[in-house]
């Protein structure tokens, strides 16, 4: 997308906004430009590939071509309205009486978290990828640098499917390895997505959760880069009045590895049920990209580092909302949903 003559993209739009004679070219014309994958959103998703240095002016002024075009769709949209209803006559109807209230579907709360996440890591320079549920065993386990007998790659921990080498994704790190292999740095990536776990359900397991990677590659990317990128997300999610820790951990596939946490959000940190009397509560899982992950991937880990980190979205969701059953978002109880 960095060869985008911003130009001729203004031009495009102008010439489209010129033969938008009905209500129903203005549906095509918005699904073609304004869509989650229509042209504006294709030219947002470019940014990071661009130099650093094009990127602010490039980010202005698709923003400013999103106003102009937000600006005419919503003055069509009045004029076809005005034009439809002109001249026909009012029914005969009582406007004094009460109407009838209908039923207005919202999103469900893990989407809604979802989204809100990913607003913050794109307002911070992030793209958004998605991959397929059923993976290999290559990218699910092999490339992220955990080894055969790991724990997690027997079939009690994962759900292998017939076919050979093949199963349902138990992480969204495949992401990972599948946008390294396609792309050079620098990258700045959050893949969400569902994952699956043969895990006996109960309030803080189900067989099916969603999980947000994210991770970034670059030259001399450090640990401090890490902190930073996570303060301003769990403060966007949190509040600015929460305090962040890590401590050491493992995983395969990143060292150093951090589990990170939050003062609690119901005790601020003195203690209470919901944090174990700790005060502090546990939201996710990071660290600096194993070398031998980039070696999988047939990046230098000499000229190459990176951090990455994994959350749960329904752990987000439960720890931001005070519910202490996972369950509860799977039920279609409306009373539970609608509160959101």
């Amino acid at each position: 997308m960095s060869d985008i003559n911003i130009e001729s993209v203004k031009n495009e739009i102008e010439a489209a906004i010129a033969n938008v004679n009905s209500s129903a070219e203005l549906e095509v014309f918005i699904n073609k430009y304004l869509s989650r994958k229509g042209l504006l959103a294709e030219l947002t998703g470019s940014i990071p590939s661009l130099p650093k240095e094009e990127r602010g002016k490039f980010g202005q002024e698709v923003n400013v071509l999103k106003s102009k075009i937000n600006i005419f769709v919503d003055e069509k949209r009045k004029t076809f309205l005005q034009t439809k209803t002109s001249g026909t006559a009012l029914p005969n109807i009582d406007i004094s009486m009460p109407g009838i209230a209908q039923n207005i579907g919202k999103l469900h709360p893990i989407t809604q978290i979802i989204n809100e996440i990913n607003s913050i890591f794109i307002q911070m320079g992030f793209s958004i990828v998605e991959g397929p549920e059923i993976e290999t065993e290559y990218n699910n386990f092999t490339g992220l640098n955990i080894p055969l007998e790991h724990p997690s790659r027997e079939a009690f921990d994962t759900f292998y499917l017939k076919t050979e080498k093949l199963l349902l994704r138990s992480q969204t790190s495949p992401v990972q390895i599948r946008v390294m292999k396609e792309r050079k740095p620098p990258l700045a990536i959050i893949a969400p997505g569902k994952v699956y776990r043969p895990d006996a359900v109960d309030a803080s397991h189900l067989f099916m959760f969603h999980q947000i990677e994210g991770f970034v590659v670059d030259k001399n990317i450090k640990f401090s880069d890490l902190k930073g990128v996570l303060e301003v997300f769990l403060k966007g999610v949190f509040g600015d009045d929460i305090k962040m820790r890590f401590r050491p951990h493992f995983f395969p596939f990143t060292e150093p590895s951090a589990e990170v946490d939050i003062s609690c959000i119901i005790c601020k940190g003195k203690g209470c049920s919901v944090c174990g009397r700790k005060g502090w509560l546990e939201v996710l899982g990071s660290g600096m990209i194993h070398p031998n992950v980039f070696k999988n991937v047939g990046y230098s880990a000499k000229e190459y580092t990176g951090f990455a980190f994994g959350m749960g979205v329904e752990r987000i969701a439960m720890l931001k909302y005070g519910i202490d059953d996972i369950r509860l978002f799977f039920q279609n109880d409306l009373r539970f949903l609608k509160q959101f």
